[in-house]
């Protein structure tokens, strides 16, 4: 279960994410028990540097949990900057990346653990 109430989250494929049985079609975060898109807006203006557009600090990351759990999507294709891991360091956070559906594995026994899940590559 991560961190806060979410119950389940289930990957069942390239492309979609279920989370307490709502489905979503894009990248969500789970931060302390609620979901919402990503925005990675902030972020693609390093695709061009990674090939895809990466999980970066510029986003709005669940920073209140001592672990976070990032999906790095189907084949585990998701980058995450440099600085993003500096960032975690530097607040005492975990990050764990892991291809999605390993990442909702994880998540299921995960108590103390805040998430970025991707959904695609």
């Amino acid at each position: 279960m991560a961190y806060g109430s979410v119950v389940e989250v289930v990957y069942p494929g390239f492309g979609t994410i279920v989370v307490d049985g709502e489905e979503y079609e894009s990248d969500v975060v789970i931060e302390e028990g609620r979901v919402r898109r990503r925005r990675k807006g902030p972020s693609k203006r390093y695709r061009g540097q990674f090939g895809h557009t990466p999980l970066s600090a510029d986003e709005e990351i669940p920073w209140s949990a001592p672990r976070l759990v990032v999906g790095t999507g189907a084949q585990g294709r998701l980058p995450l900057t440099p600085e993003l891991l500096e960032e975690a360091h530097a607040r005492g956070v975990t990050v764990i990346a892991l291809p999605t559906s390993e990442a909702c594995e994880l998540l299921r026994s995960a108590d103390d653990a805040n998430a970025v899940l991707h959904v695609t590559c």
